[in-house]
C-alpha cells in the first residue's frame, strides 16, 4: 500500500468515527419525542437553548437520515428520525392557504412564526420526501417531492405569482437581479430527485442542464476569477453597491461539487473543467493565509464587505471544501487537491471538531476561537452539512482505494 493510500485509510477511519459522534449528538439531543421533528438550537453539550424550529432543518434532517439508510443500509433509528421530521413538516410547516409554500420557522408544537420569500424550505422538503421514498417506497412522499420540486421551478422562473403575496427583496422598478443560490440549490435538489425518481430522468436531466447553463451564463466571471452571488438579470455586473460585489467562497465551492456531480453524470469533461475553475477561484480568494480557514464573505474588488460576519469562520464552507477537494483528487488524481484537503482537514480537526461532546462548533471568530458561549446548532445549523460531508468523503475515499 502506497503512502497516499495509507493516509487515506487513516483519514477514513477518523471520518467514520466523527460521523458516529455527530449522529449520536443529534439523535440523543435534538429529536423532539413530544411534538416530532428536530430541535437544532443546541449549545456545546447538546442542551436546547431555543425551542423554535427551523423548517429548513426539518427537511435537512429528514433527508440526511434517509440518505444514511440509502448509503449504509436501513436502521430503524435513522428511519424513525427521518419520518419524524417529514411528518412534522407535513402536519405543521406547509402553508396550505398559500399554495403549498412552506414556513421558515415554527414553534415547538408547529405553530407558524415566519414566512420567507425564497424557496429553500420547499427544496429541503422535496429532498427529504424524495429520499424517504427512495428507501421505503412510500408513494405519498414521492408525490409531495414532485409537487414541491415543480413549485420551486415555477417560482424561480417567474411562471407564477408567489402565493404568499411576498414581493421581491428589492423594489423591482428600481433594481432586479439573479441570485446564485437559486440555480445551484435547484441543481442539487435535481440530483436527489433523479436518483430517487428515475421514472422522470428526462425531466431532471433537462432541468440540471438548465441550472448549469444559468450559473455559467450569468454568475461565473472567469475574467474576474470569481463567481458572484448576485448579478443583474442579464448577468451584468453591479459594482456600485456591496451586494453586487459579494463572493461567498463556501457557496462557490459547494456549487463546484454540484457541478462536478453533473459533469460526471454526463461524462462532460468541459463542464468538469469549468467546475474545477469555480473551485480554484473560490479557494484562492477565500483561504485566510494569516489564520487559516475560509473567510465567509469577500468583496470581489477588495472593498469592505457589508456583512458583519464576513471574516468569521463557519462550519459549513469547510465541509464543502472537504467534499469538493476530495472529489477533485478522485477525478483528476492531482496531488494539489489532496494537499488542499489535508490542509483543510487539519484546520477543522483543530478548531471545529469537539471529540468531548461530538458535532462541530458552528461559528468561529477569524482567529478560530468559538463565539462565546459556543453552539453546535442554530436556526441555520443542524444535522446536514457535517454528516453529509462525512458520508460523502467516506464514500469518495472508498472509491479511490478500490481502484
Amino acid at each position: 500500500m502506497d503512502k497516499h493510500a495509507q493516509e487515506l485509510k487513516a483519514t477514513q477511519a477518523w471520518v467514520r468515527q466523527e460521523l458516529d459522534r455527530c449522529l449520536e449528538f443529534w439523535l440523543k439531543n435534538g429529536m423532539d419525542h413530544q411534538h416530532g421533528g428536530v430541535y437544532t438550537c443546541l449549545d456545546r453539550t447538546g442542551k436546547v437553548f431555543s425551542t423554535d424550529k427551523s423548517v429548513w432543518m426539518q427537511g435537512r434532517c429528514g433527508w440526511i437520515f434517509a440518505y444514511l439508510c440509502r448509503v449504509y443500509g436501513k436502521k430503524q433509528e435513522w428511519l424513525d428520525a427521518s419520518k419524524s421530521c417529514i411528518d412534522f413538516l407535513e402536519e405543521h410547516c406547509v402553508n396550505r392557504a398559500a399554495g403549498g409554500r412552506l414556513y421558515f420557522t415554527v414553534t415547538a408544537d408547529g405553530r407558524p412564526l415566519r414566512q420567507r420569500r425564497y424557496c429553500f424550505s420547499e427544496g429541503f422538503y422535496a429532498m427529504a420526501n424524495a429520499e424517504y421514498y427512495g428507501v421505503t417506497g412510500d408513494a405519498a412522499c414521492l408525490e409531495r417531492a414532485r409537487a414541491a420540486y415543480e413549485l420551486i421551478y415555477q417560482l424561480n422562473n417567474g411562471l407564477i405569482q408567489d402565493p404568499t403575496g411576498l414581493g421581491p427583496k428589492t423594489i423591482p422598478e428600481t433594481r432586479t437581479g439573479r441570485a446564485l443560490a437559486d440555480p445551484m440549490i435547484y441543481l442539487n435538489i435535481t440530483a436527489v430527485m433523479r436518483r430517487c425518481d428515475p421514472e422522470r430522468t428526462a425531466l431532471y436531466d433537462a432541468r440540471a442542464r438548465e441550472c448549469c447553463e444559468t450559473i455559467f451564463k450569468y454568475h461565473h466571471k472567469p475574467e474576474m476569477k470569481c463567481t458572484l452571488e448576485t448579478v443583474g438579470m442579464n448577468g451584468e455586473l453591479q459594482m456600485d453597491f456591496t451586494a453586487g460585489r459579494v463572493v461567498n467562497p463556501g457557496h462557490d465551492i459547494e456549487c463546484s461539487w454540484f457541478l462536478m456531480e453533473q459533469a460526471n453524470y454526463e461524462q462532460n469533461a468541459a463542464l468538469h473543467q469549468k467546475a474545477q475553475n469555480v473551485f480554484d477561484y473560490a479557494y484562492e480568494a477565500g483561504w485566510d493565509s494569516e489564520y487559516g480557514g475560509l473567510l465567509y464573505f469577500i468583496d470581489c474588488k477588495g472593498l469592505p464587505p457589508e456583512a458583519y460576519e464576513h471574516d468569521m469562520k463557519l462550519w459549513w464552507p469547510h465541509d464543502e471544501l472537504l467534499i469538493a477537494s476530495m472529489m477533485l483528487y478522485r477525478d483528476l488524481g492531482d496531488d494539489k487537491y489532496l494537499a488542499i484537503f489535508d490542509k483543510a482537514l487539519d484546520y477543522c480537526k483543530k478548531v471545529f471538531s469537539d471529540p468531548e461532546y461530538g458535532e462541530w462548533y458552528g461559528y468561529l471568530r477569524r482567529d478560530g476561537k468559538p463565539t462565546e458561549p459556543p453552539c453546535k446548532g442554530s436556526t441555520f445549523k443542524g444535522p446536514f452539512h457535517l454528516p453529509r460531508m462525512l458520508v460523502m468523503v467516506d464514500q469518495t475515499i472508498s472509491q479511490i482505494l478500490a481502484r
